[in-house]
Parts: C-alpha cells; sequence; structure tokens
C-alpha cells in the first residue's frame, strides 16, 4: 500500500471525533513551515510583502463566510463581511483621486482578476474597440485578452519599459475609426515603468479620438504612488477609467488580494438582478473571499496614511541603497523614478539557486519592500560579490535596457 495513503487512513478518527493527523503527515507540516522560514529570507525578486501580522482577525476563520454578489447592493447570504470591503473600496478612492460616490469597487483574488474587470468593462463599453498594450505588460494580459476574444495590438516599449508613445499614436491613427482600449502600466513588472496617462490623452486628442477607455494596472505602485512627492499622472484624477492595484503585493496578505476600481456610472450599465443570492451581479466571480477583505481594511486602519508613507519611504531607502551598493561592485544596476524595483544583468546561476529571483531574457530584478532589511542586502550584495569573482572569466551579459 502506498505510504501516504497508509498516513492518511491511519489518521481517520471515528463518525464524531476530531480527526488527528499522523504523525507522519504532521511532521510533513513541519517540515513545510521550516522551509517557508528559510525561503522568506532570500524572497527578494517577486513583489510580496511579507511583513505583516493578521493574528486578531484569525478568529474569522471559524465561520463559512462567503462575499457573494456586489458589496454595495447587500446580500440573503449574510455571513459576508461586505461592511468592511465597502469601506476598503471608499479608501481606495481616496488614494486613486476620485470622490467615494463616483467610484464602484470589489476586492478580487488579486492583480490579474482586476485587469479582467476592467478590460471586461471597457469590452462592454465598447465590443468593437481594440485594446493597446505595451510589450512589457504582465503576461497574464495577453490571456485575458484571448478569452475575451479582443482585438488588440501590442505595443513596443522604450528602453525603460515604458510604453512608446510615438508607436501608440501611429497605431490608433491606422484604426481611428474603432475605439481604442488603452492598458497603462502603473509599474511595470521587470522594470517598475510608468506608462504616463497625460501623454496617453494627448495621442488620443492629437488623434481627434472622442470615445476610448484606460484601464490602469497598477497592482504594485498604485500603493507607492499615493504616498510620494509630485507623482506622475496616474489615476483617475488623471483620466483613468478603472483601476487594478494588489492587495499582497505592497501591503502585504497570506492570501492573494486586490481591488478593481472603476467609475461607477460604468458599472451601473452592466449590472444585473440575481435572485437566488439577492444581489447585484457585478463582479467577475461569483463567489469572493469574505477574509481578504478583512485583512486589506485591517492594514489601512491600523498603518493609516501615516503607516504606508513610512512603508514607501523605507522601500524607497532600500532600493536606492541596493542600486548605489551593486554599482560599487561593478552590476550596472539601475531603476525607474518612484520605483522600488532595481534592474541588473541576469546574475550567475549560483545567485538564482540561492535566492528566490525573477530572470527575465538576460536581466533580472530586485525588489525591495517594507520587509527588506540592510543585513538582508548585506548578505545578497556580499553573495554577488562573491558568485562574479568565481565567474570572472565570463564576461557579465550586457543589460539590453539602459537607464533613462
Amino acid at each position: 500500500m502506498d505510504r501516504e495513503v497508509e498516513n492518511s487512513r491511519d489518521s481517520e478518527a471515528p463518525s464524531g471525533s476530531p480527526a488527528v493527523l499522523s504523525s507522519g503527515d504532521a511532521a510533513r507540516l513541519d517540515q513545510l513551515y521550516a522551509q517557508l522560514t528559510e525561503e522568506r529570507k532570500v524572497a527578494v525578486g517577486y513583489p510580496c510583502n511579507q511583513k505583516f501580522d493578521y493574528s486578531p482577525l484569525y478568529r474569522f476563520l471559524e465561520f463559512a463566510i462567503n462575499n457573494v454578489g456586489d458589496p454595495f447592493s447587500g446580500s440573503r447570504f449574510r455571513m459576508n463581511t461586505h461592511v468592511f470591503e465597502r469601506e476598503v473600496v471608499r479608501h481606495f478612492a481616496r488614494y486613486t483621486g476620485i470622490a467615494s460616490d463616483e467610484c464602484w469597487g470589489y476586492v478580487t483574488n488579486g492583480g490579474t482578476e482586476g485587469n479582467m474587470y476592467g478590460l471586461y468593462m471597457a469590452r462592454e463599453l465598447y465590443p468593437n474597440g481594440i485594446t493597446y498594450f505595451s510589450e512589457d505588460t504582465h503576461y497574464s494580459v495577453s490571456k485575458i485578452l484571448r478569452l475575451q476574444h479582443t482585438r488588440n495590438i501590442m505595443i513596443r516599449s522604450q528602453a525603460s519599459g515604458e510604453i512608446d508613445y510615438q508607436d501608440l499614436e501611429e497605431s490608433i491613427r491606422i484604426h481611428r475609426d474603432v475605439p481604442p482600449i488603452i492598458f497603462a502600466n502603473v509599474g511595470t513588472t521587470m522594470t517598475g515603468a510608468i506608462d504616463r496617462i497625460d501623454r496617453i490623452i494627448e495621442v488620443l486628442q492629437r488623434a481627434c479620438v472622442a470615445n476610448y477607455y484606460i484601464h490602469v494596472d497598477a497592482a504594485f505602485s498604485g500603493l507607492i504612488l499615493p504616498f510620494v512627492e509630485d507623482p506622475p499622472p496616474w489615476h483617475f484624477g488623471a483620466g483613468a477609467d478603472s483601476i487594478s492595484i494588489s492587495g499582497h503585493k505592497m501591503i502585504g496578505s497570506p492570501l492573494p488580494c486586490g481591488v478593481a476600481l472603476v467609475r461607477k456610472r460604468y458599472m451601473e450599465r452592466i449590472s444585473r438582478s440575481i435572485e437566488y443570492i439577492g444581489a447585484l451581479d457585478t463582479t467577475i466571480s461569483g463567489s469572493r473571499s469574505a477574509i481578504t477583505p478583512l485583512f486589506i481594511w485591517y492594514a489601512l486602519r491600523s498603518l493609516g496614511d501615516a503607516g504606508f508613507r513610512e512603508m514607501v519611504s523605507h522601500s524607497l531607502e532600500m532600493a536606492a541603497s541596493a542600486e548605489t551598493r551593486l554599482k560599487e561592485i561593478g552590476v550596472p544596476a539601475w531603476r525607474n523614478p518612484f520605483s522600488v524595483t532595481v534592474v541588473f544583468p541576469r546574475p550567475p546561476a549560483a545567485m538564482l539557486e540561492k535566492w528566490i529571483l525573477a530572470p527575465y531574457r538576460n536581466i533580472c530584478h530586485l525588489i525591495t519592500l517594507p520587509n527588506t532589511t540592510k543585513e538582508q542586502l548585506d548578505v545578497f550584495v556580499r553573495d554577488f560579490k562573491k558568485a562574479l569573482a568565481e565567474n570572472q572569466n565570463a564576461a557579465p551579459p550586457v543589460p539590453p535596457l539602459c537607464r533613462p
């Protein structure tokens, strides 16, 4: 008999008694916990803040709660956290330059769902529209466009990762009879570049385009830019129609989550009532997590604007330090303005084996987050220097991107 099956059978308890894991299964969980504890120390390549404490909320895991339906319309299934979800949406409305009574949204399971919602809304408003997105856009967007069967055109990126506005303008002029749906990046995946909404609108105005839609993927930078001085135009106040922001990235969460925001007047065009749940059907998913809205709400309330400003300041300070220190050991590192993503040539294999990094072709990046420490950077730079020395006979790859 298979040992795993045997162990699981051994753990079966009589009806009515609490189940108890076998010693083997319990050991496996202990091993996983120890492994993740160690991996967290070297997880520097992906934007997932590891610094949070939601222990006061663990008691809510006792309940089978579900935020089915529109968080603003109420539901027959009252085992939900809609009231907290509404507060989260109103809080994010303030961060994104729109009056709360003009904004609608909900807590998603992550940035991809938020982007799907924005593109879905755009498609509903302009069924024949063409979506324009840069080559530095997150890989999930191409998948969303295929799922929705939306016509689309990929636009070139500049060396920094920012969209090429000239290529965008030329493409829109060729198809000026079709409403453009602009997918703008506010913090690209690999380089943290920002597509400026004001320049995109200038392109649309020069092309004499009256009907258009702008969705903003601000998965990571959407919780950085509200807390820096003189950020570039990026949100509703600059002309965006919908925005997706992640919750597990800058805020930090044990569960992937995010917020989808849209101008309320657009949502009202597509909503429909569902008698079974006694709520409006306005979201992508039916059943939704009722726990993640509590996580985001708890972070917003406990940290406040001052706490977030401190988190962002720390992350930017760590990014500047990482960039400087990598240059000091001969690594041509660089980063975009307002970004905590430090870009450098693809490192030696030893670095990729030890550290959790995100290489792409011949570049790689380090992302500094609220949990990033000086001591962590000390070890990273030391390991990088050692790896370069061990590979001194092989010239480091020349990065395809240069500092803008």
